[in-house]
């Protein structure tokens, strides 16, 4: 990747950069492919690749789903997009506004494709939040997010749900938030039978709860499973091949949370001694749990309070 300029980095800079991310697309279904982020926390070191993104090609152009954690990565995947198709990326549908899935969209957006995501996104953009993780995150991801990366707004903001129609492909696009983040889509392709969920279903690791609401994500995972998917692509780790399971997974940790926090937080007793007295061994072998089980079991706690 080395004869490669990314937006902010000098021909030094990346010269003297070690450069071991690669980004390989898996074809998972006729026209649809993506690509896995790593299952360790976002770093200079993986170039915030931790995040997945998918895209399927059509006769009209590929229609893209998430757009990677940094610029580095999204120019990454346009170049392996190219070496699959010549037609050109035509759109990119935003499944919620973590930094993790938007901070490559300035480069979709320089070759012209067009940004679709949830109306709620824009109050995300105008925060305070949003402002300082950017912040953080130019000198956590530095150089590869740095003062040149931006928050991109999308064209086309959709309320509840949309239908495009690209190259006579069928995307059915669908607000289920708030769930995981107040802005929540997800993308069903019926022609091949794969749903992009974003951060909804979880394989093979702990979920990250964050500020979401638990109580709407349960619903989102019955509006999923009505759907019948054959693929399901995450917004982290493996795509699913069997998603009743990972459904299922998802749903008994979030419901786990809820019910293990529940007493607690409706009593005001302390958390700590709530989380002490819980039994994690289902959940603590897994990837993740050390990082994220504890802030999970929190965020819930305070969550059912304010419900």
């Amino acid at each position: 990747m080395g004869s490669l300029i990314f937006s902010g980095i000098s021909y030094s800079q990346a010269a003297s950069l070690p450069d071991n991310v690669l980004i390989k697309p898996v074809q998972v279904a006729p026209h649809t492919y993506f690509v896995q982020g790593r299952p360790e926390m976002g770093s200079s070191a993986n170039q915030n690749f931790i995040s997945n993104a998918g895209f399927v090609v059509t006769s009209g152009g590929v229609v893209l789903v998430d757009a990677l954690g940094s610029p580095i990565l999204a120019q990454k995947l346009i170049s392996e997009i190219k070496k699959i198709t010549n037609q050109k990326i035509v759109a990119v549908i935003v499944s919620h506004y973590h930094a993790d899935h938007v901070y490559g969209l300035q480069e979709f957006k320089k070759i012209g494709a067009k940004i679709y995501a949830q109306g709620e996104g824009r109050n995300y953009l105008s925060s305070e939040t949003a402002k300082q993780r950017l912040i953080a995150s130019r000198v956590d991801f530095a150089p590869w997010v740095n003062e040149e990366t931006k928050l991109i707004p999308a064209d086309v903001w959709i309320d509840q749900k949309s239908k495009l129609n690209i190259g006579g492909v069928e995307f059915l696009i669908n607000r289920v938030g708030p769930a995981h983040a107040p802005e929540d889509l997800m993308v069903y392709v019926p022609s091949e039978k794969v749903l992009f969920a974003g951060d909804l279903v979880f394989r093979g690791r702990i979920p990250f709860v964050g500020n979401a609401d638990s109580k709407g994500w349960l619903l989102a995972l019955d509006e999923i499973e009505k759907l019948n998917p054959s693929v399901v692509i995450p917004g982290h780790g493996a795509y699913s091949a069997k998603p009743t399971e990972d459904i299922t997974f998802t749903r008994a940790y979030l419901k786990y949370l809820r019910e293990s926090m529940s007493a607690a937080a409706l009593n005001m007793d302390p958390f700590e001694d709530a989380y002490q007295h819980t039994d994690w061994s289902e959940y603590e072998g897994m990837p993740l749990f050390r990082a994220a089980n504890r802030m999970n079991a929190y965020n819930v706690y305070l969550s059912i309070q304010a419900e």
